[in-house]
Parts: C-alpha cells; sequence; structure tokens
C-alpha cells in the first residue's frame, strides 16, 4: 500500500506541473512581441522549448501517451482488485482480470490522446460521427477503413437539416465514449480551427492503431472459448441480461445501417410509450398496488385479449424479473409449528427432490432477511412466485395439500416457476374449454404478460410438474377444462403430473439460475465423483459444482483419491476448492492443484461444497474423489438439527450413531421432536433413541424412546447431552427429526424471573403461577387473593362463589384436592348452572388430573348440562372456576370422593392398560395387541385378522386415535355357513380424496382380495351398511405416508338367506348363526336359494330339525319350494322335532323359507346339500 500510496503521489505532482507549464507554453504562443521577448529575457521558454516542441509525428505520439494512461489505470485497479479477498478468492486468473479491465479503460486511453493530438494541430474526431461509421464501437485495436462525410455544400449530413459549426475540442468528451478505436479512426482534420462539418473528403484519414493490436489477440482465446475476463470475475448470482440478448442485437444493428430511420423510429415509439403510459396509468397503479397478493397463486393475472399481443419469441412460464431470483439459488424456509411429523418428512423430500435435479439449495431459516414460511391459509395449496423479498412469504400447504407431488408444484412457484398453461403460447398446445370452469376460478386459465416470463429457450412441456391436470378446478370429474392439442401420432399428452420433476422442468431451472454446466448434487451416504474427462485430461476454461447433502447429524468425510492439476502459486489457475457448507461463501476447507493428493476432509455439518476450475490451458489429469457420510459425532454449537439417517426416507437396518452436543457454558441442552416413528416395542429392545443427561454413556438416562408417539420435550442439567440411536436388521420406519438449542432456567435467576410466588420453567421460556388460594394478577407476576384452595380431605364438596346465589363477575378460582398415594378422585356434579354453550367462551369450568395448569385436562364445561362423573388419573385433581364480566349465573355444587387404585401401583400387574373399577381392576390392551388367558399379558395381533365370531367390532389401527401411516391391515370376516356378513359402520373418517388414492378401505365379497370388489371408502361421510353375497367379507385398509385421520369403527354381525351354490361335495346350512350356542331368533326371516349346475339337482338333507311345533306349522316353520322363488311348486312346510327326509328339487335350483314369530324359540335345523343328478320322485314328509 505504501508503494502504491508513492507512486500515485509522485506521479500526481508530475503530471500537475506539466499541465501547467504546458498551458504556460500555450499562452505564450498567444503572447505579443514585447510579452513575448519579456518571456525571453527571463528565459522561460529557452528552458522549456525543447521540451515542447511539437512533434513530427503527432498521431504516434499521442496514441503513445493515451495508450500510457490506459495501462496506468490497469495496473493500479488490477492490484487493488488482487488485495480484495472477497475478489481475490472467487476470481479466475490474473490475465483474465487484466483483460478485462483493459477493455473497460479504453476510454481513458480515447480520452487523453485524443485530447493531446487535437492541442498539437490536428482535429479530433467527433464521437457521433465515429459512431455512425464505426460498427466495432470502442473495441481496442481493430483496424477499418473510415471515410468521412460529404462537404456541407454538396451534400448535408443525412440526418440533419443544418450542422452549426464547431471546433473539434467540442468532441472531445465524446471521442472518450468508444475509447482508442473512435478517437483514432474517426475523421482527422489537418486544419485545428476548421469546422467539421465543412472538412473535404480528402483530408480525413483512416488511422489504424498498431500499438492495440496485441490486445485484440490476447482477447481472441476466450473468447473463442466462450469464458472471457468478465465471465471469470462474475460470481454464481444471476445475469439476466443475455435473455433478451438477441432481440437486442437485431435492434443495435438496425438502427446502425439506417440512422435517420432509426431516429424517426425512436420518435415515434417514445411517442407511444407516453401514449401507453398516460392511457394505463390507473390500471399500472392498480397493478403495483397489488403485487404482492397478485404474486400469491392461484391468482388472476391477465385478458385473454391482452395477451395475443405478447411478442412471437416461445416463452415458457419462467419468471423474467431478476429481483424475484433468490440469490446464488438459496431459499431458507421455516416450517410451521402445526404441521405433524409426516408433513415436514414430505415438505423435506420434496425440497431435496429440487435440490437433487437442480443448483437451489434448501436451508433452514437463521438470519436471513427473506425468507419461505410453510403455513396453512385458507387458500389451501398456493405460493408466492419467486422471491418476494423484504421478509417472510407464505408456501399454504393446505388440507389434503400435504402430498409430495403437490409440494414439489408449489415448491416450484417458489423458485421461480409459473403454471406451465399460462404461458403466452399455450393456445398452440392446449385448449381451455371455459364452460367447463368452476364459478369464480376462471383467472386461473387466463395467459400472462409479456414482461413477467422468458422461455429461455424451453418449449411448452406437457409434462411439468406446473402443468395443471385436464379437470383442474372442473364443474366434474369427467368434464375436462384442459385438452392438449393431438401431437403427430393423433394421441394427446398426458398432463398434470403430480410425481416428479420432468426433464423441461429440470433444464428450465438450471437455465434459471445459472448452474454450471458440469457437477450435480450428490444425496447417498456414499459416492464418487471427479473432473471432467478423468483421467485423459480435462478441457481448459471448465466450471463445475458439486454440492454433497446428507442427513442433518451425519458428517461428510471427502477423500481425494487421485491429483493431477496446473500447480501456480496459489492455485490461481486451475484449482478444485472445498467449502465447509452449501453454497460457494462457505468456510474454507482448501484449495487445490498440483499432483500432491489432500489430506481427508471432514465437514462440520451435513453440506459441502466442491468446485473446480481450469483457466491455464495447460491441461493435467484432473482429479478424483470419493465421500462417505457417516452419523453421530460431537457436535459443539449453540443450536441445530439432528435426523435419524436417511430420514426422511426410512433409516437403515444394523445403524448405530452417537452424537454428542455441547452448547455454551451456563446453558442447558434443550431438545424438541418434530417427528418420530421408530419400531415399536414394549422394551424398545430392537430400534431406540437413547438419551442421557450428560457427556458420556454412564451419564444419567433420560429416556429410552421407540414408537410412533413423539416424545415431550427433553433438557440436560448441564451444557451436554448425550444422544445414542440404534436399528436392528430388520424393521426399518421413517425415523426421527429433532432440533438442539442452548437453554436457560430463567427461574434460577436470583429473582426467579420477577415471579412474586412461583416460577415454572418452560423449554425456551417461562411463566409465573401462583399457590393455591391465589391468582395472577393482571402483570402476570404478582399474585392476589383468590377462591379456591388446598383440599386433602377424601372427601367433601366444592361449590361456586356465593353459592347459592350467583356467583360475581370477573372470578377465577382454583381448587387443588390431593389424596393419598394410589388413590384417584371421582368428582360428580350435582348442580351446574353457567353462562355459555358449547364453546365455553365465556364463563367455565376447567378439571384437570394434576395441580399444574397444563396438567391433563378432562374437560372444559358450561351452560346447562351437568357433566359426567370425572375421575382422576393420579392422586390430584385441579378444578378450576373463571367468570366475566358480564352475565352471572346461580354457579355448581360437586361432590368429590377418593378410591383406591389398585393400578395405580405397577399398573397392577398388566403388560399394556390397567382399568380401575370400583373396588377392583381389569387389564385391557392396545389395539393392535391381545389378552392372554392369565388376563395381564398381551402380544402383538399383527395387523393381518381373522374374525368368525357371528358379531363383534372392528376398528382401524390405533382407534380412537389417530391411525398410524404406512400401514396395511387386512380383516377376513367368516360366519356360520348359510349366512352373510354384514357390516355397519359407527364412525368413518379416512383422509378424503376424489377417488381415494391416498388412505381408502376396501372390501371385498369373498374371502381374499381376489374376490369381486364392493367399493372403496375415504373421506368423512359413512358408508351404508354391506352385505356380501356368501358368509365371508375381505376388509384391506391402507394408509400412505402423510395425513392421518381418527380412522373407522365398525360393527360386523351375519344375515340369514343368500344364494347358494350346490356342488358335489357337500356343504352345511344352519337355521341361525349361532346354531348350537342358542336358540334361533324371534322374528327372523331367512330366504335361502340353491342353485346347481345344468343338468343336475339339489339334494337337502337334515341332520338336525327342531322348530316349535303346530298342527298346521302357523307358528315358526321351514318351507321348501322346488324353483328360484315362493311362486313354484311348493314342496312341504315343516315344524316340529325329528329328522325330515330328504328333499330333492326337480329341478336346478330349491328355495328355502325359515320364518320365526315373537315367542318360543327353539334349537333350529342344521342340513347339508349337494348336487346330483335328477330322481324320477321326491321324497318328502308332508
Amino acid at each position: 500500500m505504501m508503494v502504491i500510496f508513492l507512486v500515485g503521489l509522485v506521479s500526481m505532482i508530475l503530471m500537475r506541473t506539466l499541465r501547467k507549464d504546458y498551458a504556460r507554453y500555450s499562452k505564450e504562443e498567444e503572447m505579443d512581441d514585447m510579452d513575448r521577448d519579456l518571456g525571453d529575457e527571463y528565459g522561460w521558454k529557452q528552458v522549456h522549448g525543447d521540451v515542447f516542441r511539437p512533434s513530427s509525428h503527432p498521431l504516434i505520439f499521442s496514441s503513445l501517451i493515451g495508450s500510457g494512461c490506459q495501462i496506468f489505470a490497469v495496473s493500479l485497479i488490477v492490484i487493488i482488485v488482487a488485495m480484495i479477498e472477497d475478489l481475490y478468492t472467487e476470481r479466475g486468473s490474473m490475465l483474465s482480470t487484466a483483460i478485462f479491465v483493459y477493455a473497460a479503460t479504453s476510454p481513458v486511453n480515447g480520452y487523453f490522446g485524443g485530447s493531446l493530438y487535437a492541442r498539437q494541430g490536428a482535429a479530433a474526431a467527433a464521437a457521433s460521427g465515429a459512431g455512425q461509421e464505426a460498427p466495432s464501437g470502442g473495441f481496442p485495436g481493430a483496424p477499418t477503413r473510415t471515410g468521412a462525410p460529404r462537404s456541407a455544400r454538396s451534400a448535408p449530413e443525412p440526418c440533419r437539416a443544418a450542422v452549426r459549426n464547431r471546433r473539434a475540442v467540442a468532441d472531445l468528451p465524446l471521442c472518450a465514449v468508444p475509447g482508442p478505436s473512435g478517437a483514432f479512426r474517426a475523421r482527422i482534420s489537418l486544419v485545428l480551427r476548421r469546422p467539421l462539418a465543412t472538412m473535404p473528403r480528402a483530408t480525413a484519414l483512416g488511422v489504424p492503431v498498431p500499438l492495440l493490436l496485441p490486445v485484440l489477440l490476447l482477447l481472441l482465446p476466450p473468447l473463442r472459448r466462450g469464458a472471457g475476463g468478465l465471465a471469470e470475475l462474475s460470481d454464481a448470482a444471476p445475469d439476466y441480461s443475455a435473455l433478451e440478448g438477441e432481440e437486442g442485437a437485431e435492434q443495435q444493428l438496425e438502427h446502425y445501417h439506417d440512422p435517420c430511420k432509426a431516429g424517426g423510429l425512436e420518435k415515434q415509439q417514445s411517442e407511444s410509450r407516453e401514449n401507453a403510459t398516460a392511457t394505463n396509468t390507473s390500471g399500472e397503479e392498480a397493478r403495483r398496488d397489488g403485487e404482492e397478493n397478485a404474486m400469491l397463486l392461484p391468482s388472476p393475472r391477465t385478458s385473454h385479449a391482452r395477451a395475443e399481443t405478447f411478442s412471437s419469441r416461445v416463452r415458457r412460464a419462467t419468471t423474467s424479473r431478476t429481483e424475484r431470483i433468490w440469490p446464488g439459488g438459496v431459499i431458507p424456509y421455516v416450517i410451521g409449528g402445526n404441521f405433524t411429523g409426516s408433513q415436514r418428512a414430505i415438505f423435506k423430500q420434496a425440497m431435496r427432490h429440487w435440490e437433487k435435479h437442480t443448483c437451489v439449495t434448501f436451508i433452514e431459516r437463521t438470519d436471513e432477511e427473506s425468507f419461505i414460511v410453510f403455513s396453512y391459509r385458507t387458500c389451501g395449496c398456493c405460493s408466492y412466485v419467486g422471491r418476494r423479498g423484504g421478509g417472510p412469504q407464505a408456501i399454504s400447504i393446505g388440507k389434503n395439500c400435504d402430498k409430495f407431488g403437490i409440494v414439489a408444484h408449489e415448491l416450484g412457484h417458489v423458485v421461480g416457476f409459473w403454471h406451465e398453461h399460462t404461458r403466452p403460447d399455450r393456445d398452440q398446445h392446449v385448449t381451455i374449454i371455459r364452460e367447463n370452469i368452476q364459478p369464480g376460478q376462471e383467472y386461473n386459465f387466463l395467459k400472462m404478460e409479456a414482461g413477467e416470463v422468458s422461455s429461455l429457450g424451453e418449449t411448452y412441456d406437457f409434462d411439468s410438474i406446473m402443468h395443471y391436470a385436464r379437470n383442474t378446478f372442473s364443474r366434474g370429474v369427467f368434464l375436462d377444462t384442459i385438452l392438449p392439442r393431438r401431437d403427430d401420432n393423433g394421441i394427446r399428452p398426458t398432463i398434470g403430473q403430480r410425481v416428479r420433476l420432468s426433464q423441461g422442468d429440470i433444464a428450465q431451472a438450471r437455465k434459471l439460475y445459472k448452474c454450471p454446466a458440469c457437477g450435480e448434487t450428490l444425496q447417498d451416504t456414499t459416492g464418487n465423483f471427479s473432473a471432467p474427462g478423468f483421467p485423459n485430461g480435462y478441457p481448459s476454461y471448465s466450471h463445475c459444482v458439486w454440492r454433497i447433502s446428507v442427513t442433518p447429524g451425519e458428517k461428510i468425510i471427502l477423500n481425494f483419491t487421485s491429483m493431477d492439476l496446473f500447480k501456480s502459486r496459489l492455485c490461481w489457475y486451475d484449482y478444485v476448492e472445498v467449502r465447509d457448507g452449501y453454497w460457494r461463501k462457505a468456510p474454507l476447507l482448501g484449495r487445490f492443484c498440483g499432483d500432491e493428493v489432500p489430506e481427508p476432509l471432514t465437514s462440520t455439518d451435513s453440506r459441502l461444497w466442491v468446485e473446480f476450475r481450469s483457466s491455464s490451458g495447460i491441461l493435467g489429469r484432473g482429479f478424483f474423489a470419493v465421500y462417505e457420510a457417516t452419523c453421530g459425532g460431537d457436535i459443539n454449537k449453540d443450536a441445530g438439527q439432528i435426523q435419524s439417517p436417511n430420514y426422511p426416507d426410512d433409516y437403515r437396518p444394523s445403524k448405530e450413531c452417537v452424537w454428542k452436543i455441547t452448547v455454551s457454558e451456563g446453558f442447558h441442552v434443550g431438545l424438541t421432536f418434530q417427528a418420530f416413528e421408530i419400531e415399536r416395542h414394549d422394551s424398545c429392545a430392537y430400534d431406540y433413541l437413547e438419551i442421557r443427561d450428560g457427556p458420556t454413556e454412564e451419564s444419567a438416562l433420560i429416556g429410552h424412546f421407540c414408537g410412533y408417539e413423539k416424545p415431550e420435550d427433553v433438557k440436560s442439567s448441564s451444557n451436554r447431552m448425550w444422544m445414542k440411536f440404534v436399528s436392528d436388521g430388520s424393521i426399518n420406519k421413517a425415523g426421527f427429526a429433532a432440533n438442539f438449542f442452548k437453554e436457560v432456567d430463567e427461574c434460577s435467576w436470583p429473582d426467579h424471573g420477577g415471579c412474586e410466588q412461583r416460577c415454572v420453567n418452560t423449554l425456551g421460556s417461562y411463566k409465573c403461577a401462583c399457590d393455591p388460594g391465589y391468582e395472577l394478577a393482571a402483570d402476570k407476576k404478582t399474585c392476589e387473593v383468590a377462591c379456591g384452595g388446598f383440599i386433602t380431605k377424601l372427601n367433601g364438596t366444592i361449590t361456586s362463589p356465593g353459592w347459592p346465589k350467583e356467583y360475581p363477575t370477573n372470578k377465577n378460582c382454583v381448587w387443588q384436592v390431593v389424596a393419598p398415594a394410589q388413590y384417584r378422585i371421582s368428582l360428580q356434579f350435582e348442580v351446574f348452572e353457567l353462562e355459555g354453550n358449547d364453546v365455553c367462551k365465556y364463563d367455565f369450568v376447567e378439571v384437570r388430573s394434576g395441580l399444574s395448569p397444563d396438567a391433563r385436562l378432562h374437560g372444559k364445561f358450561c351452560g346447562s348440562e351437568m357433566p359426567e362423573v370425572i375421575t382422576s388419573q393420579s392422586n390430584n385433581m385441579r378444578v378450576e372456576f373463571k367468570s366475566d364480566n358480564t352475565v352471572s349465573k346461580r354457579g355448581f355444587r360437586a361432590h368429590f370422593f377418593s378410591d383406591k387404585d389398585e393400578c395405580a401401583k405397577d399398573n397392577g400387574g398388566c403388560q399394556n392398560e390397567c382399568v380401575n373399577t370400583s373396588g377392583s381392576y381389569l387389564c385391557r390392551c392396545r389395539n393392535g395387541y391381545q389378552l392372554l388367558e392369565n388376563g395381564h399379558d398381551c402380544k402383538e395381533a399383527g395387523c393381518a385378522h381373522k374374525i368368525s365370531s357371528a358379531e363383534g367390532t372392528l376398528a382401524s389401527p390405533n382407534w380412537p386415535d389417530k391411525y398410524p401411516s404406512r400401514r396395511e391391515c387386512t380383516w377376513n370376516i367368516s360366519s356360520t355357513a348359510g349366512h352373510r356378513v354384514k357390516l355397519t359402520f359407527n364412525e368413518f373418517e379416512i383422509e378424503q380424496h376424489q377417488e381415494c388414492a391416498y388412505d381408502h378401505l376396501e372390501l371385498y365379497d369373498g374371502p381374499d382380495s381376489l374376490a369381486p370388489i364392493l367399493g372403496r371408502f375415504c373421506g368423512s361421510k359413512k358408508p351404508d351398511p354391506v352385505v356380501a353375497s356368501g358368509s365371508s367379507l375381505f376388509l384391506r385398509f391402507y394408509s400412505d405416508a402423510s395425513v392421518q385421520r381418527k380412522g373407522f369403527q365398525a360393527v360386523h354381525s351375519t344375515e340369514c338367506g343368500g344364494r347358494l351354490k350346490a356342488e358335489v361335495q357337500t356343504k352345511e346350512l344352519y337355521s341361525h348363526a349361532q346354531f348350537g350356542d342358542n336358540n334361533y331368533p324371534s322374528q327372523a326371516r331367512c330366504d335361502w336359494v340353491i342353485v346347481a349346475e345344468d343338468g343336475y339337482g339339489v339334494e337337502l338333507i337334515f341332520r338336525t330339525f327342531e322348530v316349535e311345533e303346530e298342527a298346521d306349522c302357523g307358528y315358526d316353520y321351514m318351507e321348501a319350494y322346488d324353483g328360484y322363488d315362493n311362486m313354484a311348486p311348493r314342496l312341504g312346510r315343516f315344524c316340529g322335532s325329528g329328522p325330515l327326509e330328504e328333499i330333492y328339487s326337480a329341478g336346478d335350483s330349491l328355495m328355502i323359507q325359515f320364518h320365526t314369530d315373537d315367542t318360543i324359540n327353539k334349537k333350529g335345523f342344521h342340513a347339508q346339500y349337494t348336487s346330483t343328478k335328477f330322481q324320477d320322485a321326491l321324497h318328502m314328509k308332508k
């Protein structure tokens, strides 16, 4: 820096002195003889005369001076650039930098050289004239013959009615614009004072500048390879000036070839723009005012008529506004707290899908100003297009939107994609059927404005994930709103897929974010990559980027196995660079070149950025690298995320990961779970997550977790926590995702957080509480006297304040009832009358198991309906009464009593659930388990059920709680022979879909899924009762990885009657389903039709027959008909007891009717039937 300062100081002094002396010398030329003589006497001119003698070659002298000034400026700028760290680490070679700076400083050469040449006796060039005749502009050193315009007397300037006379010196500032080429290839007047407009053609000179020819030669190789100095200096931020490059070039050439016409067009266009601006001011202001809301899709855009005026270029539906592009392709995100773990997993799967195929990167937001927020909004599935900037922007994943394809579609809007069918040229590819569109949704089918979208060279993509389906927003399922045009083969392309990004989506996104030509995003746990062309040599001017991204909580070990790159000082030319993070500004782990293989590199987190550049022209073999993700390790930071390996996909078998978390001294480690799904087992013997309160495996155990329920928030007692995840070799689940952070106990401060009585610490915060008999004041810190109290009696009475009169307003009363250990407290209301209804927004009574205000809630009650008896789950109960400042009622009176709970100690010996009863208890098993014969233990029942009972109840897994994800359960229900299975639904709530494509329940009319299907059901509408045609019914329930609902609960029973098929083998028929266990039911009406094959009859043999007897068989009886119905010949009516003779049909069918009244019931009958050859006679007993 000191050298630069001294050189600059000396140069400034010399230049100032030189300029001052030159000005004085010029003044001497205009002095009269007396003054000149006086000057001679002083000797000034005699001393400096040789210095300021006019040059014999002024053109060459001026070009040398101008080039020297330019070279000085280039040297100074390049030295400064090299000293700036950010540009130094990101630029290419110094040669490329010098070339770019030399081209940029060409106006310096033009200004100083042209000015000097003008002062020495020749006319400087007018930049306007040069611009009209020199299409190469200010490009240095391009020798081009230049012609001067005609004299003003012979022919006027082509674009001027009259050209005013001017001195050449007036054109010097314009000469600086095109640089040396404009200064020395323009018209040169030999007479300094002669007006330019009157110069004869013969006096004009065409002057090449030989000194600038080397510059052209230096620039040719980078231009030929397509990687000039400007490209070397640019960073990864998008530059969209090239998107309109072809149109812009055409306009420039058009103006150059016909300057007069160009001027006229410019004037017309200017007037048109002014008129258009004046006409559309209000509309434009409205558009700008509503721009933020308009960016939220789906939304109305522009009219069909206006869209027809768009450019004829093929455009694709991506944003063309550069401010909407995410800088560096990095998109920070936040997931709202109202989403489940499975939903979060789907969001991350969709983001990783975009990362895998493009160069965009999604990161959890830390302190970034602009970021996206996954939320649940009334618009359902919608998102802003691109980056809005200035804060958070919503991506709404509403009801039924939490599917992988839909989330990937909405993320496409975030990246910068509009809907494919809204692009301007869509009418060439699809037809919009407007009469089929739902009312109010027409705006989703309007075309975009030309300024909002850009083609990026991509054609219309029917397969795009951003394309609507044929029936989107349709009035009916089978009505098309978008109809693709047929292709050359007469086939209509499929549209609306939501499975994966199309090749067009990928190509467009890579162009939109200027992704390097080589490189990729690597997401596997192991992998490898190499320089292009390895091992045969990489090409010059290569640029590749590899982004390695593994599961949070894992680290990456990168190992170079081969290295052969051109070696230079500080690896300026060819190099491979590794950064510890997700982008080019992450901390540098190393920059490598030459042939020395680097040591293995380890990331501190789950991402690495690897960049390769070559600019030397000297080729090497390249490099080869392998990487591996390792789970576990030491984590020394105050916040972060830990996930099971391969999350959100299923974790891999036989994994063991150990994390040791350390936060800053004086804090605790807080851990919250976003998702949790590990193979379930009662003792977590197979797959599990173990958390310990300290740095080692010997530290105190906090918990041993498995199953599907998220563990409660965890906090360590120090600044260290130990975690271990283990999976065995069999069943794999989605795993877990957790966030850790530094946590401080505000209640441990000397002032207890400012709380007057009690301080309750919560994870990430704290709150104040009061002792029984007190309540929080308005400041939420101090306490004041209240009703309620602390009760330790085994029984007693609780009443509202002022009972039996109306309770006062603005009261908050808390009763805390405590019984001895192993006791439960029951509360029974005797009188209840409070303000309110089902909402309980104003006055209410709240009952909880426990003493704290966040203990398990039994219920919140108001109105006049008497609550049921409430029993606590422990020996503590909290009863809270609150009234507002308006209506008062009579209040309540309640009696409480305590009962010993045998389940409180060792769970009553029950393995799963112990249910306390008055004076006793019983054991139950969770849904999916069954109780063993000892009445205490349970075993897993699995999810394949076989049911042979005549009646019973079945339900979805975890009923009445939400069913788990990724489950497939079956029920095979079989009933007594000759009786049909009937299924009646009491509750039904399964994820809704138009075609029940996600979660659903299927019913089959037979013993398995190969039988005819009776229906597929989903949604919240209860299906009608279903009756099988035979004695078997098969149910199949399926849930996917996303939305969970309550499920279903149904009752299965039997119905007598039906159609039976007689075959050679003997089949059974019973009068009722519980034959042998119970007598037949009253009011039975059963019709069986037994059918044999053609050419065969039906034979019916009774093994048991006991039906109420009556002379005419008028009460209970069995009737047989020789045909399909009771219109056929009757073969007899039977009742009483004893065996009957065989019954044969004359044809291929036999009908049996069984009828009972409402009084006496008997055992019923048991018969066997088979098919037989026709008999000549029928045998029966009348």
